[in-house]
């Protein structure tokens, strides 16, 4: 920040004056240079001597001392407050650094005055101050990247919800540190540099990037995976100099708090009301099916949204498992014909779900390619759940939902789910006459 100037003379007079200080009072140079004492222009006449004493009081230790001997730094430099004059009449409170001149033969000749508007000094040390406390303090995370971004500072609630150490991150990319997302994370950061920042906090999902090197601080009662997607809100602020209007940005100030766990608990509760809701009306469509086994149709169809890419209906039939129904119809050649027994073999989860009466979960993997062709299903299925249908006590048949790669594994909560649509489906059958209540495993 520029700091007006002026400098007097031991007598009091004026011998420079800078632009800065013409900024500031409105007195031009030419107007200034010259004149004797501050009283009457820059200073009321009864504040005057004063203001002049106490210019010329950083003279006093220099006084007496030999041309030869070096002055003490620390004599020869103070810092005081007093007001000025500007040339339309208002006041203006000034803090000022007076430094004492000396002349060739080592004698004092004048003194030096730096000053600034001690508003404006208070609004640098107030923003001093804040970004520090944003950079140690704060209840929220700060990443400060450069323009070419990459980071240049991290606080403590950052690096912990990005399970890094702030020396870690310093002069990295943001591409080392995030996966998926990154493309989003980086565009935002570019329209803040360009002064196009978003105007509100925005959501964003980023996957952090695990190289196997990297652990994250275990919490008192929880563990994040260091690989887990983060929703963060975020807001943007481009960091320009003060000291240039038209200087190129320093950098941006990303500004966030991790809200992944309020969002994924959102989305389930949103999840389980769309569930809930579809039970509901597949329970209100099947009461108008003359047929129970229409009924028992209906229920998968209804189950699939949102949920699953098939649904496969199988009944017992003595030792055996036979396919009665598809949703949706159709899946190629390798589905076995309806009314025919499906040769599932050992191990497979369908037949060990209804001996073990409970829901089975299991994931093909990208890496076995034939893992859904050799369980007789549709060879897109990635993921699978088996869920045992019992009614009046007895076990009917495996209710099996399948999902492809571009869908997450089926989780505990699915599980849950699954079951109140084979309760539902295996009240339809029984009512209906299909399945073998006296099977092996009833």
């Amino acid at each position: 920040m520029d700091a007006a100037l002026f400098a007097v003379d031991v007598t009091g007079r004026i011998t420079h004056w800078n632009g800065q200080a013409e900024r500031l009072l409105g007195w031009p140079r030419e107007q200034v240079v010259g004149r004797q004492g501050l009283g009457g222009w820059a200073v009321r006449e009864a504040d005057a001597p004063e203001v002049l004493d106490r210019l010329l009081s950083v003279l006093r230790p220099l006084q007496g001392l030999s041309a030869h001997m070096p002055a003490i730094e620390g004599a020869v430099r103070q810092a005081q407050e007093f007001p000025l004059l500007r040339q339309d009449g208002g006041r203006v409170l000034v803090r000022a650094q007076t430094t004492a001149i000396r002349g060739a033969d080592g004698r004092p000749t004048g003194v030096y005055c730096a000053f600034s508007e001690v508003h404006a000094q208070l609004d640098l040390e107030r923003n001093l101050a804040l970004s520090e406390a944003l950079l140690k303090d704060s209840s929220w995370a700060v990443v400060v990247v450069d323009a070419d971004q990459r980071a240049v500072a991290v606080n403590d609630r950052a690096a912990d919800a990005l399970a890094v150490s702030p020396v870690d991150m310093l002069g990295e990319p943001l591409g080392e540190f995030f996966g998926p997302g990154l493309e989003e994370l980086e565009s935002a950061v570019e329209h803040a540099l360009i002064g196009r920042a978003p105007e509100e906090p925005v959501e964003l999902w980023v996957t952090l990037q695990d190289d196997g090197a990297r652990e994250e601080p275990i919490g008192i009662g929880r563990s994040r995976p260091a690989a887990a997607r983060r929703c963060l809100l975020s807001g943007f602020l481009q960091l320009g100099s003060p000291l240039a209007s038209d200087a190129a940005p320093l950098g941006v100030a990303w500004i966030f708090q991790d809200v992944t766990r309020a969002r994924q608990q959102a989305q389930e509760a949103a999840r389980q009301r769309f569930r809930d809701s579809q039970l509901s009306r597949a329970a209100r469509a099947a009461a108008d099916c003359e047929d129970p086994f229409d009924a028992a149709v209906l229920h998968l169809h209804y189950a699939l949204a949102g949920f699953a890419d098939h649904a496969l209906l199988d009944v017992t039939a003595g030792a055996r498992l036979v396919r009665i129904a598809e949703t949706p119809a159709g899946f190629g050649a390798a589905t076995p014909t309806r009314g025919v027994p499906v040769r599932y073999r050992p191990g497979h989860p369908a037949p060990q779900a209804l001996e073990r009466g409970v829901p089975v979960r299991a994931t093909g993997g990208v890496s076995r390619s034939g893992w859904a062709v050799e369980h007789r299903w549709p060879k897109e299925a990635e993921h699978a759940l088996c869920v045992v249908l019992r009614s009046r006590g007895c076990n009917l048949g495996v209710l099996t939902f399948l999902r492809g790669a571009s869908r997450r594994a089926f989780d505990r909560a699915d599980a849950a789910y699954g079951q109140d649509v084979a309760l539902r489906v295996a009240s339809a059958l029984d009512l209906a006459g299909l399945g073998d209540p006296c099977g092996p495993h009833a």
